[in-house]
């Protein structure tokens, strides 16, 4: 109570908008001489105060002065003002690179009481663009650190006892992992956020005790996955955890330990060189190169042991060994480019050098306060790792016995060396743009697409890029409740990075805006408006469909795409959809829908155009093959369907773009209902009675029901005009095809019901309802019991 008016909610309210994981605050008008000069801040929840950057205690309590004195110069304030004054909610959205504030956020303000209620979000939680402060220092972060990462603290029972892990921190590819959001692992028990897998949950109790780190494949049979894991303590009782999922480099060691075995039977000299450069050309890793070299190279050459020593900086590194001494290795980990070790001579100079005798190893390291030992050997050949100029470090290999090299030896070895650099550098090259492309193309798409009731999907992505590439295509299923979900697939320009980075801001944004319940044309125009602040050089296009399972309808929108193929029965069909421009295009577009009917029992196929056409396949042709594929299929289960159509030869051959497809297959129908219903939501602005219009008139062409078109849009019009201008929110229009009329009804929240009243002659309103009077058959209006009002007209329908 302030002044002795009632400022907030009731606790029930304000106990839900706690709970809320979007942002919420009240404030209050701060009047002089009956003028808003300022609001005082009532409340925030917690999310809101995340938002902002602060604590509620520092917040609630002040004005908009106090807390943000941008305020007094730009908008703000006015903005709010006009909200409490002409009591209409309000939508905006506003970017803030502020010392007191930052972000891009979305907000809704509504008048309340003497103040306003605002919701709100930053749209940097869910789509985080490379050119913001923060999209910078995640890609320093992935830069540095590709792998998942975790930090887990201890939980202790009574005794002490180690019983379970919090998460405290998890990047963005490590929660993808759990299939959920960074926001909704930290602060979860591992037990809560995995299947409780007893040896992990082990593991890392015996790391927070014994403080000591651990790495290990694991194989997860059951699901046919490899998993390199590793786990190191982190101070107090917290343990950093690190995760890649390697089943494809697994699945390529084999394949190198297969070409190993065929090498060692090799004989001779130049067999044994063609063995090494068959496995090392099969090498992606540095792993799978230390592999071939460790399994052929060593024995092929004769030597005891073998060292690969890689330069960094001022120094030396060991990163692979067979056959050494543990002291030896000891030595070998950090050799200074000073040393006398004469592999130092040879990565500093690039040519070999070859000691046959304990003696000569010995005055190489002469005068050196700590020479490296020899261990078990007694000759040596130090070969340079050089590769397109560049010395990498040096290939070390020791003999048991005294050793002559002579001439072709020295040649066979030095090849071997030559070989082994340029697979070494290959691999090095490979892995540091890999592991981001594949955490990014693994994170970007979804692993599982939800299942939703009366539905069935099956989608595939085809890459045609290679190696650190990665692709723009995407897809996903979104169920949004009450029979609805929503099925899209886009592709962005591009194969790199930046492709992949702009494809996750879209398909986030996409997932953000139709969780709302916006209609599909108002999600395509947000998206667009916030790619092309986020990234004005980006282009994207996008197929957008909103299917109504249990009426049988389908919204779509087309934003430069492809539109999908329908197959009901024997026949296939491209659906004639409205079409708009791509994503990033302009801001000034105004994207429009088509709703048309499905049938139960028929399959949609939505696809990337990389399916259909290329610059030397024409898209009419592309079309073609797809729906002549689509209507030979023998199966109508999506996978079996996607399976066939993406063996059928259907556009380009070979292919020259990435390609993703979506197949759905609705329910088959039951009985019909003996009156076909459909209903669709539209924002109460002026726009909605055009999208309302086309709406009713989609549907009446989908019925087949052309000839009531021209009076029910007619009527439509009046209606819904009346209703947008005399209410706040959103409206429902529901059309209802009866026996022998159609009956629709346009609902909306305000409880003033319409009356017909006279218009003067000059006068540009007051003819809706008479107009609705003499054209409909019959015409009315009910008020609802949960509130709101709906008015109703019937058009006869004609024999």
């Amino acid at each position: 109570m302030v002044d002795g008016v009632e400022v907030l909610p009731s606790a029930d309210v304000l106990a839900m908008l706690d709970a809320d994981p979007q942002g919420w605050a009240l404030a209050r008008a701060v009047r002089a001489g009956g003028e808003i000069v300022d609001f005082r801040l009532e409340y925030v929840n917690d999310a809101g105060a995340r938002f902002l950057g602060r604590e509620r205690g520092e917040l609630v309590g002040r004005t908009y002065r106090e807390l943000w004195p941008e305020t007094v110069n730009d908008d703000t304030i006015p903005f709010y003002r006009r909200v409490v004054t002409d009591r209409r909610p309000a939508t905006r959205t506003v970017y803030y690179d502020r010392p007191s504030v930052s972000g891009h956020f979305e907000l809704w303000i509504g008048p309340s009481g003497d103040g306003f209620a605002a919701r709100f979000v930053d749209l940097r939680s869910v789509t985080l663009g490379p050119q913001t402060a923060g999209g910078s220092r995640l890609y320093d972060v992935l830069d540095a650190a590709f792998d998942g990462f975790t930090l887990l603290r201890a939980e202790r029972d009574a005794d002490g006892a180690i019983v379970d892990f919090i998460c405290e921190y998890v990047n963005a590819p490590g929660a993808a992992l759990t299939g959920r959001a960074v926001e909704e692992t930290i602060g979860r028990r591992w037990t809560e956020l995995t299947s409780a897998d007893d040896r992990l949950l082990q593991r890392w109790r015996e790391v927070a005790q014994s403080r000591r780190p651990w790495r290990e494949q694991v194989r997860y049979e059951d699901i046919g996955q490899v998993w390199e894991i590793g786990a190191a303590p982190a101070g107090g009782d917290a343990v950093a955890v690190s995760f890649r999922n390697v089943s494809t480099f697994a699945e390529q060691q084999h394949h190198l330990e297969q070409a190993v075995a065929a090498a060692r039977r090799a004989a001779g000299r130049n067999a044994a060189l063609l063995a090494v450069t068959s496995a090392l050309v099969a090498a992606s890793t540095t792993a799978d190169v230390y592999a071939a070299i460790g399994a052929v190279l060593r024995p092929s050459a004769g030597g005891q042991g073998l060292a690969v020593l890689l330069r960094r900086d001022d120094e030396l590194v060991l990163q692979y060994h067979a056959g050494y001494e543990p002291q030896v290795v000891a030595r070998l980990r950090a050799v200074p480019l000073r040393h006398r070790y004469p592999a130092t001579t040879v990565a500093g100079t690039g040519r070999a050098r070859y000691l046959s005798t304990l003696e000569e190893f010995v005055a190489a390291q002469d005068g050196d306060p700590a020479p490296i030992p020899s261990g078990g050997r007694q000759a040596w050949a130090f070969l340079p790792l050089a590769a397109a100029g560049d010395v990498l470090g040096t290939l070390v290999i020791g003999y048991g016995t005294p050793h002559e090299f002579d001439d072709d030896e020295r040649a066979n070895l030095e090849a071997f060396a030559g070989v082994c650099a340029q697979a070494m550098q290959r691999a090095l090259l490979f892995e540091a743009k890999l592991s981001i492309a594949g955490e990014l193309q693994r994170a970007l798409l979804p692993a599982d697409l939800p299942q939703v009731p009366g539905l069935r999907h099956a989608a595939r992505y085809l890459p045609w890029t290679h190696g650190a590439d990665v692709g723009g295509d995407w897809y996903d299923v979104i169920p949004l409740g009450d029979d609805v979900v929503a099925v899209v697939i886009g592709d962005v320009v591009g194969h790199n990075a930046t492709a992949a980075a702009v494809m996750g801001q879209v398909r986030n944004a996409l997932r953000a805006y139709a969780a709302e319940r916006h209609s599909p044309s108002v999600v395509m125009q947000r998206v667009n408006r916030l790619l092309l602040d986020l990234q004005p050089d980006a282009v994207a296009t996008c197929c957008y469909l909103e299917l109504h399972l249990a009426e049988g309808t389908a919204t779509a929108v087309l934003a430069g795409h492809p539109p999908p193929v329908m197959r009901t029965g024997a026949t296939a069909d491209t659906l004639v959809l409205r079409a708009g421009p791509p994503l990033g295009v302009s801001a000034d577009i105004d994207f429009t829908e088509t709703t048309f009917l499905v049938p139960g029992g028929a399959n949609l196929l939505l696809y990337t155009d990389g399916l259909v056409e290329d610059r030397r396949y024409h898209l009419d042709d592309g079309l073609a093959d797809l729906r002549k594929a689509v209507q030979a299929a023998p199966s109508t289960d999506p996978a079996d369907m996607l399976e066939y159509v993406l063996t059928a030869g259907v556009g380009p051959q070979p292919r020259t773009d990435d390609v993703a497809v979506v197949c759905l297959a609705v329910a088959a129908a039951g009985v019909p209902p003996a009156s076909p219903t459909t209903q669709r939501r539209f924002r109460g602005d002026a726009v909605s009675a055009s999208a309302a219009r086309r709406f009713a008139a989609d549907v009446l062409r989908a019925w087949g029901e052309h000839r009531l078109a021209d009076d029910t849009l007619l009527l439509l019009d009046e209606v819904i005009t009346n209703a947008i201008q005399h209410t706040v929110g959103a409206v429902v229009v529901r059309l209802e095809l009866r026996p022998d009329r159609l009956r629709v009804t346009v609902a909306d929240r305000s409880e003033r019901l319409p009356s017909p009243r006279t218009a003067g002659d000059d006068s540009e309103n007051g003819r809706g309802l008479l107009i609705v009077a003499a054209v409909a058959a019959a015409w009315g209006t009910e008020t609802m019991p949960a509130g709101g009002k709906e008015v109703w007209f019937e058009v006869a329908r004609r024999a």
